[in-house]
């Protein structure tokens, strides 16, 4: 059911006034009368006795807003519906921030209470088998898009449960359309559509949100479609054309701290599942000494994302990532490890206005015993779009 546009600003805001204080009744009724009938027939009925002098449009529109509450993620279904909303923020009960082409804007959506937050925070995590309280105050999960949901609950959230949706763009975005809007160059593309038909193997890094993970899916959709792909992700994410496709999802522990499976193991395991690549959506901790092993023996041409704020960094970060595994190597024996298993690191920045764009290409050389970022790209001084 889609939002009313021929209501103003005013008769909205009245509206969803009135949709949070119907909601708070219709649970007291399911309260009194478990076997009420359905969701919709409650809601057709508690709309008929509160507001049957409304017109037409505006019974249909609070109608919409209750089954929401009810069934949906209330206030945030009208921001999931805007293709321009890239992350949704949410703060408690007060007014929810969305990030548009790269900017936080606040917006007039906000819960009514804290427990209709928490009810549609359930609601995320329930079919997916996941669940956060007191003794589990965070989580990650994802919406049946593909959007990324991170939860943090009292009593580590001061003001309330914090709710952050990072949206997910269907299909992702190709390098043809990253050229189109200015984040790649055509001279980025031919280096690296020519790198991924080479076989090199490439880390993208960058700071949050700067769009490592669209890089990255840019990158594997340049893969011949023959080879099989294994991804690994800590959150599914990413969807990629090729056919062959492998899709690993790494499992947190369950509420009796059992049964986690990390990305490390997934990675170990994918060694064995023939692999033409290994594409691993970020590393983070000890996953990367296997993945850059892997990377030197036999499996050249695997993609990866770090958080760094330059290449070199990205190859100080991901020394210190593979020493995380603790297997006991010698400083000395990693850094050649990764000298030799990495071709490229691909660097993302987004720029205080928000728009970001690859800003460098660093081919990693060893140069006494250490990986070294030899700049082979520099991308002009402007801005594309976000």
């Amino acid at each position: 059911m889609a939002p009313n546009e021929d209501l103003d600003d005013g008769q909205s805001a009245a509206l969803a006034t009135l949709s949070a204080r119907l909601h708070g009744e219709l649970i007291a009724d399911a309260a009194r009368t478990p076997d009420g009938g359905s969701v919709e027939a409650q809601i057709a009925a508690v709309v008929a006795r509160e507001a049957g002098l409304l017109d037409a449009g505006a019974r249909a529109e609070l109608t919409r807003q209750l089954l929401h509450r009810s069934c949906g993620l209330g206030p945030l279904e009208a921001l999931l519906a805007d293709p321009e909303v890239d992350e949704i923020l949410v703060s408690g009960n007060r007014p929810v921030f969305v990030e548009r082409h790269g900017q936080l804007a606040a917006t007039s959506v906000a819960f009514a209470s804290e427990s209709e937050l928490r009810g549609a925070i359930d609601r995320i995590l329930g079919p997916i088998g996941r669940r956060v309280d007191e003794a589990s105050p965070l989580c990650d999960a994802r919406l049946p898009d593909g959007s990324r949901v991170n939860v943090v609950m009292p009593p580590l959230a001061v003001d309330g449960p914090t709710l952050t949706i990072r949206r997910f763009r269907r299909g992702g975005f190709d390098a043809e359309t990253l050229v189109a809007r200015q984040t790649w160059t055509p001279e980025l593309f031919a280096l690296l559509a020519e790198a991924v038909a080479s076989r090199a193997s490439i880390l993208v890094s960058g700071g949050t949100g700067s769009g490592k993970t669209t890089t990255l899916g840019a990158l594997a959709g340049l893969i011949d479609p023959v080879e099989r792909l294994i991804l690994i992700e800590d959150t599914a994410e990413l969807q990629l054309p090729q056919p062959h496709l492998v899709r690993l999802e790494a499992r947190p522990p369950n509420v009796e701290g059992r049964g986690a499976v990390t990305i490390r193991e997934l990675v170990r395991n994918a060694l064995r599942m023939r692999p033409d690549r290994i594409i691993v959506g970020e590393v983070r901790g000890g996953e990367a000494l296997d993945m850059v092993t892997a990377m030197t023996t036999g499996h050249d041409g695997s993609l990866s994302t770090v958080h760094a704020s330059s290449p070199q960094a990205a190859l100080r970060r991901l020394e210190t990532l593979c020493l995380m595994a603790d297997v006991g190597l010698p400083h000395r024996a990693v850094c050649a490890l990764v000298a030799d298993g990495l071709d490229l690191v691909v660097h993302q920045e987004r720029g205080s206005d928000g728009r970001r764009r690859v800003t460098s290409v660093a081919r990693v050389v060893e140069a006494d015993g250490r990986p070294v970022a030899q700049s082979i790209y520099q991308a002009p001084d402007k801005s594309g779009p976000a």
